[in-house]
């Protein structure tokens, strides 16, 4: 698929993103469920995405989806963490003590030093499915994701008091 497509592909998974809080909001009935249907059409999104950009043959693709499932799986652990911390962060942020702070920011490294030891220890089961420049085109494409993502968050989230 060409650039316009790709493109058209990952701004349909970013207006997911951003539309999720109002989604929620609406949703009050099954939280649970609705989160889970939220994060299955995210997912089904991103995969899109992912195939559309990746030009994978038959052979590779059988070896990479699994790696990437597995990755995904992982991946999910510390947005979950991110979830939480912001929920926390959205709890105190007015009236924040440096206690909540340090601790808010405390998680906050640990999660992205999580986030950097998840992508490192998956380079080589993708170099094991994959060739090192597709390797590389995948881990561009997560990090074009988590870029978006974690803009649209910070663009909402209002600085401490």
């Amino acid at each position: 698929m060409g650039r316009t497509t790709s493109k058209t592909i990952l701004i349909l998974i970013f207006s997911g993103f951003l539309g999720l809080g109002a989604f929620l909001a609406l949703a009050q009935e099954k939280p649970a469920d609705t989160m889970q249907l939220v994060r299955e059409k995210i997912g089904a999104d991103k995969k899109l995405f992912i195939a559309t950009n990746m030009g994978l043959t038959e052979a590779e693709a059988k070896a990479f989806w699994p790696v990437y499932e597995s990755y995904q799986g992982e991946l999910a652990k510390v947005e979950d963490r991110t979830g939480r911390l912001l929920e926390e962060y959205a709890r105190s942020y007015r009236t924040m003590s440096n206690e909540e702070a340090k601790k808010l920011l405390d998680e906050f490294l640990a999660i992205e030093a999580d986030r950097v030891k998840l992508r490192q220890a998956y380079v080589p089961r993708f170099r094991k499915a994959l060739p090192d420049t597709k390797v590389v085109r995948y881990y561009q494409l997560e990090n074009k994701i988590h870029a978006v993502v974690s803009y649209d968050v910070a663009r909402v989230i209002p600085l401490v008091k």
